[in-house]
């Protein structure tokens, strides 16, 4: 059985990591918290950018851990059974919970990293997070002077085509397709679900509120992720 899964942020929750979109997201208790991962507002104004690093700084996915949903994700892997991770977030949580970074495709990019915008020199989030630390609000590159931003995907920002084209291979694949944690409203990533199911695949979600999907799906799931995704995969090993 090929099976092929696709995360969002409604995974990393229980690990302490608010999403965006659910009923206590970031967007709906601040509205303006969108601007801080918007490229066009980040590129043109200093003080967002300030703000922005002030958020990554003191982002709880630095602290967080996998949670009971990541390490089943790991347990399908070493049952043979997973194809490819596909996954809407930033955080790192999969590969911290042990998944093959060979096997984890990262739409949305990884907050680890630092990127010049301007020269492409590449350094790591501590290393920029201790420049903003010993008072550096808004560290320019240390190569060209250029805007340095993390290694994610910000909204108005192109997808990797390469990791696109990847995870659509993926989902044409799979005999089973599970989406967990998302929202289904975000395309690219969203539309991989369809793709599947035109494929063939079972479609399975869970997620604690509805998705445009759920009439296509084959399984809906609306228990707590943290339990029921270690349930699913003990289905699908069995």
């Amino acid at each position: 059985m090929v099976i092929t899964v696709m995360t969002g942020a409604g995974i990393s929750t229980e690990s302490g990591i608010p999403d965006y979109r659910g009923p206590g997201g970031l967007w709906r208790r601040d509205p303006d918290h969108e601007k801080l991962v918007t490229i066009g507002y980040y590129l043109a104004d200093p003080d967002i950018r300030r703000r922005s690093w002030r958020f990554r700084r003191d982002n709880p996915v630095r602290a967080a851990e996998p949670n009971a949903a990541h390490r089943a994700l790991v347990e399908l892997e070493r049952a043979g059974r997973l194809d490819r991770l596909i996954t809407q977030n930033i955080d790192g949580l999969h590969q911290k919970a042990g998944s093959d970074p060979e096997r984890v495709l990262e739409l949305h990019g990884n907050m680890s990293g630092v990127v010049c915008v301007d020269c492409g020199a590449r350094s790591t989030l501590d290393e920029a997070l201790d420049r903003i630390d010993a008072g550096e609000q808004d560290p320019a590159c240390l190569a060209c002077g250029g805007i340095l931003k993390t290694t994610t995907v910000m909204f108005g920002e192109n997808l990797s085509e390469d990791v696109v084209a990847e995870a659509a291979r993926a989902a044409e694949r799979a005999e089973v397709f599970v989406a967990i944690g998302t929202s289904l409203q975000v395309l690219p990533a969203a539309s991989l679900a369809a793709l599947a199911a035109r494929s063939g695949a079972r479609l399975v979600i869970v997620n604690a509120e509805p998705t445009p999907y759920d009439r296509i799906a084959d399984e809906v799931i609306r228990d707590r992720i943290g339990e029921a995704v270690p349930r699913l995969v003990a289905r699908l090993t069995a």
